[in-house]
């Protein structure tokens, strides 16, 4: 134990980067609500471009590096939600959205899993959403690309299959708030920081999952994620 605390520092929460022995060190996770209009509208709600909204969830709730996700407790009803995820390399407040697809240091392939009936129960009561959202194990991620890699994807496929089976498909280019304009709004109410990641929203097929389930998600141009829930 070091003596500058009084218990041991928690361990870095990273993420692999591709092609590269060092790893992207996670600071927060923020996520975009109902940014596909397919998906706002399956969820019961107007597509029209409205300002965005934000939920949080702990860089502890990553799963990386294949491995298996727990089925969370108190739940019945344990939802997929499959996205692109993208990595800030530089912080900054205030960002305009002309500079913004700066701060990016790169992409990968992410998962918001959500605890579906936690989150109605919440919702019903105008509670906020942190059990349905910010459960341990809540964030399967991917390793991230850097942008030298794979350009900044503004276009192709986002798909989740499980069991093999296509559950949700959609593309980048349906995103009713793209990166930079995300980045440029999320970035008036936070200063970002190095190391965060922004879930930038999920298309339409979001459902249920089981234990054994496998899922495997996937971006154009990004390496695929997949992950087993016990």
């Amino acid at each position: 134990m070091s003596s500058n605390f009084v218990i041991d520092p928690p361990a870095v929460i990273s993420v692999p980067v591709t092609g590269d022995t060092r790893r992207f060190a996670v600071n927060r996770i923020y996520c975009v609500g109902r940014n596909y209009a397919d998906h706002a509208r399956e969820m019961g709600h107007d597509p029209d471009r409205e300002p965005p909204f934000f939920f949080m969830k702990p860089a502890s709730a990553i799963v990386t590096d294949g491995k298996n996700m727990d089925f969370p407790s108190l739940s019945n009803d344990v939802h997929h939600e499959i996205e692109m995820v993208v990595a800030i390399g530089k912080g900054g407040a205030n960002i305009s959205a002309d500079k913004a697809l700066e701060h990016v240091y790169g992409y990968g392939v992410g998962l918001d899993m959500t605890r579906r009936d936690l989150q109605g129960e919440a919702k019903k009561m105008g509670r906020p959403w942190d059990t349905g959202k910010a459960f341990d194990q809540s964030a399967p991620c991917g390793e991230i690309t850097p942008v030298g890699q794979c350009g900044h994807p503004a276009k192709g496929s986002v798909k989740l299959l499980v069991n093999g089976e296509v559950r949700q498909e959609g593309d980048l280019n349906q995103l009713i708030w793209n990166v930079p304009d995300t980045i440029a709004y999320l970035s008036t109410l936070f200063t970002l920081e190095p190391g965060d990641l922004i879930y930038s929203g999920t298309p339409a097929g979001v459902g249920p999952v089981k234990k054994g389930d496998v899922l495997e998600g996937s971006v154009d141009g990004l390496p695929n994620l997949k992950t087993k829930i016990i």
